[in-house]
């Protein structure tokens, strides 16, 4: 069994992780932190959410980090506020053992003065969203001149939401000083235009094969339902097996999340809705009240969840299978995290049955059909 210490990780960083009880490399870190730590060139990487990108570029930058100097050396892009503020936290856990280098995360809806002001003490690596770190950039706020290394997280969804203008405006600042890891799931146009314009033509790439993606932790369920209607009665019974444990139940659309979650406050159940339209005072109020755990359940849409980090997560639930393969991926890694068990449960309509079959044959996954 491949360990951390066989691919080049410190020990003191191995005692933080162990902290976070992460003990076996995963796929995508088993092929990524040995060439980020051997190699000084621009890497590739495809693989889901939930597969552990964040320790697999994180580590790697953590040991190539020289805390003795008070400049920033590396800058991670990803494309949302919680994204940005779980990639600091998490390097923040890892190095309790270890030297500290310290990480500041920049993003919008926060006052930009206090982050400014933040920047001033010493930084060893920024983790920002692009809007925010253009900002900073405009007024000349932060200093990228040493940077030596750029990961972009989230590649195709920070594409997805607008920000490719600003990546480009961010990468020209640095092109030609550092190194490019590029992180994502899927590779749209927009994203292979990135490619070929800032990094090398020699670039490494890996990719994790969609079957040893999915979490092993993660039991794969769904339930036939006789109808669209049905699926609340079932859903309902389903919240009830789990008692206080808590979740988030996926839909497609902002106006699904919002009847959803009116129909589950009306049966006694603490629930808000997060989706894209929501305000980020709105979006972080919704957040607290979920992670200070006075709401049990999340009803979300797929790019509104992006980046949450909520611990002891027990299930998802699938209300609205997602049109895009991925996203069911993206979905269930929010549960099973730091080696606990979870549920990823699906009400399938006739309709979409054929659906769950083609998960399970893509994923190589068994979705256990549960009675009702």
């Amino acid at each position: 069994m491949t360990t951390f210490s066989d691919l080049g990780i410190t020990q003191e960083l191995i005692q933080g992780l162990k902290d976070k009880n992460i003990i076996t490399p995963t796929e995508i870190q088993k092929k990524a932190i040995p060439f980020l730590l051997e190699n000084g060139t621009d890497l590739i990487a495809q693989a889901q959410t939930g597969t552990g990108k964040t320790a697999a570029y994180g580590l790697p930058l953590l040991q190539k980090v020289d805390n003795q100097a008070s400049y920033i050396q590396a800058l991670i892009l990803s494309p949302t506020r919680e994204l940005g503020q779980q990639i600091a936290k998490q390097l923040f856990h890892y190095t309790k053992y270890s030297s500290k280098v310290f990480v500041e995360a920049v993003y919008g809806g926060a006052p930009i003065d206090n982050q400014i002001s933040a920047l001033r003490r010493p930084t060893h690596i920024v983790v920002a969203t692009p809007g925010r770190l253009v900002d900073l950039l405009q007024r000349k706020a932060i200093d990228l001149s040493h940077v030596k290394i750029v990961v972009l997280d989230e590649a195709d969804e920070m594409l997805s939401m607008g920000f490719k203008k600003d990546i480009d405006h961010i990468l020209a600042q640095t092109h030609g000083k550092k190194n490019t890891w590029l992180f994502s799931a899927t590779i749209p146009d927009g994203l292979k235009d990135i490619i070929k314009n800032y990094m090398s033509s020699t670039a490494h790439k890996i990719q994790v094969d969609k079957k040893n993606q999915v979490n092993k932790d993660i039991e794969h369920h769904f339930v036939h339902c006789d109808s669209i209607d049905d699926k609340l009665d079932v859903l309902l019974y389903f919240l009830k097996t789990q008692a206080e444990n808590r979740g988030i139940i996926f839909c497609k659309t902002k106006n699904a999340t919002q009847i959803l979650a009116k129909q589950l406050i009306a049966k006694n159940i603490p629930t808000d809705a997060l989706h894209g339209d929501l305000l980020q005072k709105e979006r972080d109020k919704v957040m607290r009240a979920f992670k200070n755990e006075n709401l049990r359940i999340l009803v979300s849409t797929d790019v509104a969840a992006r980046g949450i980090d909520v611990e002891n997560l027990s299930y998802v639930v699938h209300y609205q299978l997602p049109d895009e393969l991925e996203y069911y991926t993206h979905r269930s890694g929010r549960t099973a995290r730091a080696g606990k068990k979870g549920i990823s449960m699906i009400l399938a309509t006739d309709q979409e049955l054929k659906q769950v079959k083609n998960i399970e044959k893509t994923l190589g996954i068994f979705i256990r059909e549960v009675p009702r």
